[in-house]
């Protein structure tokens, strides 16, 4: 393996690690705060807790994918069909995420009015820019990496 690639993997999950344990620490207590502090709205403990879970999980398919492309990139199959559909599924991911954070910004609305912390607002806004940013990124390279591909193939058809 190249340093590099194994250096990136790390970090790939080192970045997954913090999201794990939110999910299995932190999460069930946040929302059980959020019914005690405001009661009319406890019903939509769970909603808000589900959705949770499925941003963590869809960001946890991103990182797989992530993985994925820099096992590709170890195997110098770099420029690749397989490559391109990684990146196009961490662009998906990337938009899922956003899309159920504007969703539930009203929820986190609520929760930053009952509490007071407007930092909750702000905390889900840099999530869905973050995340906008991330699928632009993605959706470039993934354009940039067809083209590449384009060319290597008419290259090789040339010779």
């Amino acid at each position: 393996m190249k340093p590099e690639t194994l250096f990136l993997k790390v970090v790939v999950v080192l970045m997954g690690l913090p999201v794990l344990a939110l999910c299995i620490f932190l999460l069930p207590e946040i929302a059980e705060f959020f019914a005690e502090l405001n009661p009319q709205l406890a019903y939509l403990q769970y909603p808000f807790l589900i959705g949770l879970y499925v941003t963590a999980l869809v960001f946890f398919v991103a990182l797989y994918q992530t993985l994925k492309l820099l096992s590709y990139i170890d195997k110098n199959q770099a420029f690749s069909e397989l490559s391109v559909t990684a990146l196009k599924n961490i662009k998906n991911c990337a938009i899922t995420i956003s899309a159920l954070y504007v969703v539930f910004m009203p929820l986190i609305y609520l929760m930053a009015e009952v509490d007071d912390a407007p930092g909750i607002i702000l905390i889900g806004m840099v999530i869905i820019f973050g995340c906008i940013v991330v699928a632009v990124f993605a959706a470039v390279l993934q354009k940039l990496l067809k083209n590449a591909i384009e060319i290597k193939s008419e290259n090789d058809l040339t010779v």
